[in-house]
């Protein structure tokens, strides 16, 4: 492979990745972030009984740690998406 095109399939690997990257960050810091909003804002929705907790420590306490998998899982399977991409592009 040229140098050339070399350079042009890391630089699109890196778009991609940078996309999935702020995808995934961007889910999480909405989780995060939404979180003390909803308490501020919406008191009583935060107050809410779901199975024994209030909403907010569901969420915090019970749901946090799978959200956290199922964000690292999404990343781990883009970026393995992405890098046979890369592969398939590069054996062409």
């Amino acid at each position: 492979m040229d140098q050339q095109k070399a350079s042009e399939l890391s630089r699109r690997m890196m778009k991609k990745q940078l996309r999935l990257s702020l995808s995934v960050a961007a889910v999480f810091v909405v989780i995060l972030v939404g979180l003390p909003l909803v308490n501020l804002y919406l008191p009583d929705l935060a107050k809410a009984r779901v199975g024994g907790f209030t909403l907010t420590w569901l969420i915090l306490g019970v749901l946090f740690f799978p959200l956290t998998w199922i964000l690292s899982s999404w990343f781990v399977k883009g970026t393995e998406r992405i890098d046979a991409e890369i592969v398939a592009e590069e054996s062409k």
